[in-house]
């Protein structure tokens, strides 16, 4: 007969004894996952094959839920800095900061463009995300002569190839916006970034706030080689890179799918609103009610969030109910699978013409998902001045 110590569960092991005996002494779960698998094994006396197959398992459970968990806290941190997690404003700061800090995100940095994306949703000329790109950017010929074999000169792309463009967009892809600026408003200078306090995505009075989220990253990098030195460089990729890199997976895919899909406008100047901007934003039911608990209703009420981002996320919901009987079939709603839309996107997305005062994305073939009706902007309200 076996028997099971189930007190040995919750230690880390005898291979671990000797590495925990510091005040950096783990106790969560994610460290009792191979001793946990080694005692299972025991007690049923699963081959060693096996013994690996429950093992990863667990650990792939693990860093997904994980990955969530700190998903939610970018998102958690993303509603303090709009300020509606209390009224006192540095209880938002500690919450936002603090909840950012630890997965390294700069805190005040990404608030100041994030605040400057929610005044100018969907505007060409300013928006601060997933800015399209246009005919000329790529250097395509005019539309008049180009021929499709133009369009895939440039866009087209081995399924692999394709593939490998979007898995380093959702694991490095956030990451890579913070440090270069890639996707978004290509008004500002090459070498703009989120950690530079002179930066010109900020403003002479936010400097001090850049150098803050600065400090932090750097005590928190600091902490991070401490703690990998005590507990061993396998043991941070488990615990804590690899939830990180799925946390901005799921914030990569969120904020993409909410902007970005070949059947929304973008508006320039002369028609673009603010109202314009916050609606043509799309509500996706991302993880289902995983999305809604532990992402704070960040991806299920976006179109809500947008048109008010201080009513506080628990809120949200009943607002999104009032948006729907206003706008009726114009809620732009996709309940279609997360990473079908992702592909779906990712493929027919990816230029805008030069001119035109609404747009919608063209494909790899130079072709509109989605065209503007020939007397819509006669018919169009006049924009107030």
């Amino acid at each position: 007969m076996y028997s099971l110590n189930v007190a040995s569960l919750f230690r880390d092991g005898p291979e671990y004894t000797e590495r925990t005996q510091t005040p950096f002494k783990p106790t969560k779960l994610g460290w009792q996952i191979d001793p946990f698998s080694h005692l299972l094994a025991q007690f049923f006396g699963l081959p060693s094959v096996l013994e690996s197959v429950a093992k990863w398992s667990l650990w792939a459970l693990y860093w997904h839920t994980q990955g969530v968990i700190l998903a939610g806290w970018w998102c958690m941190a993303h509603e303090a800095g709009h300020g509606s997690l209390s009224k006192s404003a540095w209880v938002n700061h500690v919450v936002g900061f603090s909840m950012h800090t630890f997965i390294l995100v700069p805190y005040y940095a990404w608030r100041s463009t994030h605040h400057a994306h929610h005044k100018a949703t969907m505007s060409i000329e300013r928006d601060e995300n997933f800015v399209p790109r246009t005919r000329t950017h790529y250097g395509l010929p005019p539309e008049s002569s180009a021929h499709i074999s133009d369009y895939h000169d440039v866009f087209e792309e081995t399924p692999i190839y394709t593939l490998g463009r979007m898995l380093f967009m959702q694991a490095l892809g956030w990451q890579y916006y913070l440090l270069t600026n890639v996707m978004g408003n290509p008004a500002y200078p090459p070498g703009t970034n989120h950690f530079q306090p002179s930066s010109p995505l900020f403003k002479p009075h936010e400097r001090n706030g850049i150098i803050a989220s600065n400090i932090g990253l750097s005590i928190m990098t600091s902490v991070l080689y401490l703690w990998t030195q005590q507990v061993g460089f396998g043991y941070f990729i488990k615990l804590y890179f690899i939830p990180y890199l799925l946390a901005n997976h799921w914030i990569v895919m969120l904020t993409y799918l909410h902007h970005c899909d070949p059947t929304i406008a973008h508006y320039r100047n002369k028609q673009w609103t603010f109202l314009r901007g916050a609606v043509s934003t799309v509500d996706r039911p991302l993880l289902g009610w995983a999305g809604r608990f532990f992402l704070h209703n960040v991806s299920h009420d976006h179109v809500a969030h947008h048109l008010f981002s201080s009513i506080p996320f628990y809120n949200q919901p009943q607002v999104t109910e009032a948006i729907k009987k206003v706008l009726k079939d114009d809620h732009n709603y996709d309940s279609t699978n997360t990473f079908r839309a992702l592909y779906r996107t990712f493929v027919n997305c990816c230029f805008i013409e030069d001119d035109g005062e609404v747009v919608f994305y063209k494909n790899r073939d130079g072709k509109a998902l989605r065209v503007l009706a020939v007397d819509a902007l006669d018919n169009a309200p006049k924009k107030s001045i």
